[in-house]
């Protein structure tokens, strides 16, 4: 079978799968914190837990945050910061006794919806994860897209493109630049923004209730961040040109996305946009669609990394 695993912030879940996507077996488990060798003997017991329950053993691929250097092997660009500079596809080779594939968890979106699900058929795929953070990844022809230095996808610490007045230089990230998109398209970014222009601090998903309800402001900044997350989007499809978007993350579950989505990057892209232009071209038609297997989309990812 193939065994993927997903390496969130707060849990990492095991998937096990047949060659046509039939689920065999699914756990999870807390994501151990600040703790390079508890990881890897979480990932053991994963893998552990899976093969015992379905009498099958497999091939392991894992999705992480941030991503290995092809050229080093090690861990870099992760907000999981145990990871980075370690070697961790070796001890997990070790640790298992079989090689591992590993690959951002935007390029394993995109390789389980370009197998079977929202991308299912299309050529190149580009995964976008719109959650804690803003990441990307590519699938092309259902096998994932590193790029000679695996860092193909990787848009989450673009600025801003095309900032206007008052979004530059922006907040500051994490990763020590400012106005990272993973400071404006995501969760917190959304949060962020409304609490900057009410002094309220809601989660996005009270915010995203409160626009529905006809608030004003909560109205505006959703408003805003879609505007922000189709100039990702335009500088994307002016780079890549895929064949279709798919979103995941918690952000892509509020469905006035795509019928927005689309509609800003059309109107901002006609030939009369003038200064406000976005995509170079006359017209918009790639597809914006929801991940078709929700949360479970970088699981099954990292499990079909091992598909050929």
């Amino acid at each position: 079978m193939y065994i993927g695993i997903d390496w969130g912030g707060t849990k990492m879940e095991v998937i096990g799968l047949e060659a046509d996507g039939t689920e065999l077996v699914r756990h999870r488990i807390p994501t151990p914190r600040d703790d390079y060798g508890a990881s890897i003997r979480a990932v053991q017991e994963l893998v552990g837990i899976a093969e015992q329950r379905t009498g099958k053993t497999g091939t392991v691929g894992l999705g992480i945050p941030g991503s290995p250097n092809p050229l080093t092997q090690l861990i870099r660009n992760s907000n999981t910061k145990w990871l980075n500079g370690r070697p961790l596809g070796a001890d997990l080779a070790e640790a298992l006794g079989r090689p591992v594939r590993i690959a951002n968890d935007g390029n394993c979106l995109a390789v389980s919806e370009a197998v079977d699900g929202a991308g299912a058929g299309a050529h190149v795929v580009m995964g976008i994860i719109i959650g804690t953070g803003h990441g990307g990844g590519i699938a092309i022809d259902g096998k994932s897209h590193g790029g000679y230095q695996g860092l193909g996808g990787e848009i989450g610490h673009y600025s801003l493109p095309w900032p206007k007045e008052g979004e530059f230089p922006g907040p500051k990230c994490w990763c020590g630049r400012h106005g990272c998109l993973e400071m404006y398209c995501t969760g917190g970014g959304f949060e962020l923004d409304y609490r900057t222009a009410s002094g309220e601090s809601l989660k996005a998903v009270e915010i995203v209730e409160k626009m529905r309800a006809g608030h004003p402001i909560a109205r505006q900044a959703y408003e805003r961040f879609a505007d922000r997350v189709a100039r990702s989007l335009a500088m994307l499809i002016d780079i890549l040109d895929p064949d279709v978007f798919v979103l995941g993350g918690g952000m892509s579950n509020v469905d006035e996305l795509y019928d927005d989505l689309p509609r800003i990057l059309q109107e901002r892209t006609n030939l009369y946009a003038g200064d406000d232009k976005l995509v170079f071209t006359d017209s918009v038609a790639t597809p914006i669609r929801k991940a078709k297997h929700g949360d479970s989309s970088g699981v099954r990812g990292a499990a079909f990394l091992w598909r050929d």
